[in-house]
């Protein structure tokens, strides 16, 4: 690991020369390794755009820009919400949705660099990103999402990496465990974990639904791949007192993988899928009914869009 952080180190310096460059950070392991090694290749000439999208997990924008600030990078924090939403209106298709938030990302990463005078967009595209891309499986923003006619050259210094590897480089670089540690989530955030359209009522009832997926599968001291929950955009029949209920059904989607490729469905006790299900239709009045999905990786994929 040493010597791979030494070589990318180089790969990025020698590449950017003197000039500038931004790194697109959501947070995750992936944007946050390759921040890490661009910083200690170009030290202050990078510049670490987060952009909350409006589909993030539940108190994400505040976490990720308060740690970030913390390691001391040039942090350029851009709330887009309103942007997002308005691209993905009446938007269904699930690869449609990949690729408008693709672009607008790229607009928005576009419209920084311009400002700071940078030439260089750096991403923490990973091997299973263009695989799965290229296989036609689904578009990721960071790669299918992307125009064919982009102003910046992109650099991705992971993109021979699996997750596995890619977690052991940033306990090299020294990158805190609850960020190395943290389940994947995907690059259009809660927007794949939603069927049908993206709106922000629907956004705050999975993100609710997701948060209490977590918080479970840690106070259970669960580790898996990838736990969350997922807004079918089904109604079934309930009921709540004595009286007939109508709405919505979540999924629960809980993983065990080494590099995200292939994956199975966690053998979950009972009790906590129980206490899930129990959280989410007390806690969220819009739903009155979890699902636990259990097939595995392939024939599905581990997100649902």
């Amino acid at each position: 690991m040493n010597s791979l952080i030494e070589e990318k180190v180089r790969e990025i310096r020698e590449i950017v020369g003197d000039g500038k460059a931004i790194i697109a950070l959501s947070g995750g392991v992936d944007s946050s390794t390759a921040a890490m090694l661009a910083y200690k290749a170009i030290g202050e000439r990078l510049y670490a755009v987060f952009v909350n999208t409006g589909l993030l997990r539940k108190g994400e924008p505040e976490f990720v820009i308060k740690t970030f600030r913390d390691f001391g990078l040039n942090l350029v924090a851009v709330n887009a919400e309103e942007r997002f939403f308005r691209a993905l209106k009446g938007v269904i298709d699930p690869e449609e949705k990949r690729k408008v938030i693709g672009k607008v990302f790229v607009e928005i990463f576009e419209e920084e660099a311009k400002k700071i005078g940078a030439d260089f967009l750096i991403q923490g595209t990973i091997a299973p990103d263009w695989i799965e891309s290229r296989g036609g499986i689904k578009s990721h923003h960071n790669v299918g999402g992307l125009p064919e006619r982009l102003k910046l050259r992109i650099i991705e210094p992971l993109r021979d990496l699996y997750k596995d590897e890619v977690r052991q480089l940033a306990r090299e670089l020294g990158i805190p465990k609850e960020i190395y540690e943290r389940m994947p989530f995907p690059g259009p955030g809660l927007a794949a974990r939603i069927i049908g359209e993206v709106t922000p009522e629907r956004v705050r009832i999975v993100r609710e639904a997701n948060a209490i997926v977590e918080e479970e599968i840690e106070r259970a001291k669960l580790r898996p791949w990838q736990a969350f929950a997922v807004l079918l955009g089904l109604k079934t029949v309930g009921v709540q007192g004595d009286i007939r209920a109508y709405k919505e059904t979540i999924a629960v989607r809980i993983v065990e993988s080494t590099d995200g490729m292939t994956a199975n469905a966690m053998n979950v006790p009972f009790e906590v899928l129980q206490r899930i299900a129990f959280r989410i239709v007390s806690e969220i009045p819009e739903v009155c009914r979890v699902l636990y999905d259990v097939t595995n990786k392939p024939p599905a994929t581990i997100e649902f869009e």
